[in-house]
């Protein structure tokens, strides 16, 4: 067991340590990551998503369509509840407040869930890893930029939910965002891509988890940190609330044991970079995000090993 969670969170926690070193001695700038968030975000993780769900088959999706909808539930609830948190007790503004319920409700899926369920599970657990960035790709990700967009026009006044629907809607021509609904797509069909392309979608999509893992760590090491109370609310939500109401749910739902292993430890990944980099562009970057971010990624190996011997020895 011990080789098996080595395997999975040393190699992981190596490349956030990298990119964490690059960006605080200089090595890489982690102010202006604009190019390293568009390889990321706008070419390899869309890539990577393409090309792991249009080479499965329509059957295996339609069985993986509880465990995404249960994501769903999963990421939703938390984001909402962090976005009420934020609003009603922290007294953010609608940005920061956006911000800050996207890093909770959004594991860092990307760099993460591919590397951790296929070293530990084998490559049974690529599908619901690829889905699992799909659905905050298409759910609470669009919501948070729509938010963020919203309230920037409204100019602090307050936003209506029609601004924010059409704001939504638009935030679908990111390529994060429609490359996964575009392999939905493809998949129903029975349409298969030429041998050429195939390939050219697995070399770009194969630098998806080093490359996020690596823009994570850059993105950290920009940012301050300050232990409080609302940084300990905040980082307990993130690697403990959200993986137990992870495994409440999927258990009240009589779900299988994979799904229910996969669903919490996906829900116990640390916080995601998509908040942080979504609000650099509208100068929401709160303080108590950044922080809760750091701790939860320095609490990350223990949290998530202590849940993987769980499922191995007790569930």
């Amino acid at each position: 067991m011990t080789l098996i969670l080595l395997n999975a969170l040393l190699p992981i926690f190596v490349g956030l340590l990298l990119g964490y070193i690059a960006g605080r001695r200089g090595l890489m700038d982690n102010l202006n990551v604009r190019n390293l968030i568009v390889l990321v975000m706008d070419i390899a993780i869309p890539c990577a998503l393409f090309y792991t769900i249009s080479r499965t088959s329509w059957p295996v999706l339609v069985e993986q369509s509880e465990p995404a909808v249960m994501m769903a539930v999963v990421f939703v609830a938390l984001y909402a509840a962090s976005y009420i948190w934020a609003r009603k007790s922290l007294k953010m503004s609608i940005s920061d407040a956006s911000v800050l319920a996207l890093t909770v409700g959004f594991p860092n899926s990307a760099a993460v869930a591919l590397p951790l369920l296929t070293t530990a599970y084998g490559p049974s657990s690529t599908v619901i890893a690829a889905l699992s960035i799909a659905v905050g790709a298409i759910t609470i990700s669009p919501l948070t930029v729509a938010l963020l967009e919203s309230d920037k026009l409204s100019d602090g006044k307050g936003v209506s939910i029609q601004a924010i629907a059409i704001k939504f809607l638009r935030a679908f021509t990111r390529p994060v965002v429609w490359a996964p609904t575009l392999a939905l797509v493809s998949v129903y069909f029975g349409l298969h891509l030429p041998s050429y392309v195939d390939r050219s979608l697995t070399i770009l999509g194969s630098a998806a988890s080093g490359s996020a893992l690596i823009l994570t760590g850059v993105v950290v090491s920009s940012q301050t940190f300050r232990f409080d109370r609302k940084v300990a609310w905040t980082t307990a939500a993130i690697v403990l609330i959200q993986p137990l109401f992870a495994l409440c749910i999927t258990e009240l739902f009589h779900m299988s044991h994979d799904d229910i292993r996969d669903i919490t430890l996906i829900s116990a990944i640390p916080g995601g970079f998509f908040g942080i980099v979504f609000g650099k562009s509208f100068n929401a970057t709160p303080e108590i995000v950044s922080s809760a971010l750091i701790a939860s990624y320095g609490v990350g190996a223990f949290s998530m090993a202590g849940w993987m011997l769980v499922f191995t020895k007790f569930v």
